[in-house]
Order: C-alpha cells, then structure tokens, then sequence
C-alpha cells in the first residue's frame, strides 16, 4: 500500500502538471462535453468522425491537438482516482486486521477525488467558470497534499524532542501553509481569468497602475455565457496580477524568516535538511515566476511555476507535519 501511494503521489503531480499544460495551451474546452470528447471516448481523428463531431457541436470545431491535450488530463486524473479507490480498499481491509491502521485519511482522499472529478466536469459545463477552475486547481493540490500525509503516517520515523521554541515553531509552519495555500488560489484564481500577461513590467506593474485597481470587480464573476479567454476589463485583471504579485513577495519574505528561524534553531538533521529545502524550492519558484514576466509566458516556464508551487506546498506540509510529530 505505502508503494501504491507513493506512486499516486508521483501520478498526482503528473496530473497537475498536464492540468496546467492544458490550461496554458487553451485546451480547458478542447473537448465540450465530457466525460468523452465529442461523443466519442477518444479524440475524433478520422474524416468520418470529425465531421459528426462538427455537426454535433457547430459551435466549437475539432482542434485535434487541444482534444488531445484535454483527454490525456482526463486518462490520467482516471488513473489516479482508480489508485485512491484501490487505496481505500485496501486501508479498509487492513483496518480489520489492525485498528491502528489510518483509515479517515484514505476515505476523505476518495471523497476529494469523487469532487474533483466533479469540478472538472463543471469546468467543461460551465464553460471555464473562474470559480470553478480555481477550485479544480486548489482540489489538485488538496488530493495531492493529503496523499502526501497518508505517506507521511506510513513512514515510522523518530526525530529528539525540542525545546519551547522549537514546538511554537509547528504553529508558525502551520500559518506558512495556510499562506502558501492562498497565495496558489490567487495565482489560480489569476491564470483562471487570464490575468497571467495583465502587467508586463518589474517589480509591480506599467506606469499609473495606482490609479487603476478594481478590487471589487477583480473578485467578482461577471455573467457570461463562456469564460474562455476571460471576461473582465484590463483593470480588474491587471488588479488579479498585482494583488498575486504582492502576495508572492508577503509568502517568499515568511517562508525565508521561516527557513532561517527552523535553521537556526533545529537540533536534528532532518529539520535543517527541510528548511534548506524551503529555501532552494521557495528560489526556484520566484525565479520562475519572474520568468514568466520577463519572457511573456514562456509554456515550460509557467507549467513549471505550477509544479513547483505543488513541491514547495508539500516541503511545508512535511515540514509541518514533522514539528508537529516529534511534538
């Protein structure tokens, strides 16, 4: 069991990143219906079932490449909720045999893949509804973090108690994950409205940009029949990509105080391995979120920014998790 979460956890995050390709590449209605593509369970490829799906769905042409890019997301999120279900499975049977066994995190991680594979049928209904996407993503994250832990409870490990200072620590990882956790639902929340290129210069935005914040229309879902390619004015996304960029530099400055604060006062190996793992994934992250400014975009760069972003959310829950442990 502990190797099939394992590679869940490996599946989970091939998931995210195919989820994010298909974001960036337009493809989030390269299919729409669902859970098939065109009425078909595949990509429509020959003559014949292309022009049936053109006439089923005038509205919306076959782009042979954007339908694969959808279903490939879709095979693998399959594939991962089979692995959850067998999963939970097995952690019943095993809870009949050993009551100490962890059984609630399995069943919660079934009942989060059943919803995410909800919301992932809404994205394509509700044609790209902000909302939506945004809660698709943070479910990612959510499946993915959870899995993580089940693997964590697996893995016996002792670490020597700490002092006072070092248990107030757990309190201080915990409000970093929570951070953490925001900070992605605003980057969620501005690439679901194509707000990504809504400000184009370092270090905050173009000229007169003070002038310019919408706040209550930034966080508003205007009423629209598709969201693709996004419905607000220029100023409520340029507000999106503000408001993201001032929390990326609120998250990076605690995660730093944090890294540092755990350095100094770890007395084992394992927690000064975990905060130097903060900061180098923490780097890389701005870094590539600087990229993404600098090279408009770039489709490696910003799947990468959402890969990261999920290593970076799963070092903060270890290192949560573990603070919290050898409490």
């Amino acid at each position: 069991m502990k190797k099939l979460v394992l590679a869940s956890i490996l599946l989970a995050l091939v998931v995210i990143v195919l989820g994010a390709y298909t974001r960036l590449t337009d493809a989030g209605l390269g299919c729409p219906d669902w859970p098939g593509c065109y009425g078909n369970l595949g990509v429509p490829m020959t003559e014949i079932t292309i022009d049936a799906a053109n006439e089923a769905f005038p509205e919306r042409p076959v782009e042979v490449e954007k339908a694969w890019n959808e279903m490939i997301h879709r095979y693998f999120a399959s594939g991962l909720g089979l692995c959850i279900l067998i999963i939970t499975g097995i952690a019943v049977f095993k809870r009949k045999v050993n009551q100490h066994r962890p059984l609630k995190l399995p069943i919660l991680l079934l009942l989060l893949v059943c919803f995410q594979g909800a919301l992932g049928m809404w994205t394509v209904t509700l044609n790209l509804l902000p909302v939506v996407v945004m809660g698709h993503l943070l479910g990612g994250f959510t499946v993915i973090s959870c899995l993580f832990l089940l693997y964590l409870r697996m893995t016996p490990y002792q670490l020597p108690m700490g002092n006072s200072k070092m248990r107030n620590m757990a309190k201080f990882a915990l409000l970093g994950v929570i951070l953490l956790v925001v900070q992605i639902a605003l980057g969620g929340w501005t690439s679901a409205n194509y707000a990504s290129l809504a400000c184009t210069d370092l270090p905050i935005c173009q000229g007169g940009w003070q002038a310019r914040l919408e706040f209550a229309g930034a966080f508003s879902v205007p009423a629209a029949h598709n969201y693709e390619f996004g419905v607000h004015s220029y100023n409520e996304r340029m507000t999106m990509h503000i408001i993201h960029r001032f929390g990326a530099v609120v998250v990076t400055a605690y995660l730093l105080w944090l890294a540092a604060s755990l350095y100094r006062q770890a007395n084992s190996k394992m927690v000064r391995k975990l905060s130097v793992t903060i900061a180098v994934v923490l780097s890389a992250q701005v870094l590539l979120g600087i990229s993404n400014v600098v090279y408009s975009l770039p489709l490696i760069v910003a799947t990468l920014h959402n890969a990261v972003a999920a290593c970076l959310l799963l070092v903060m829950v270890m290192t949560t998790y573990t603070l919290y442990r050898r409490v």
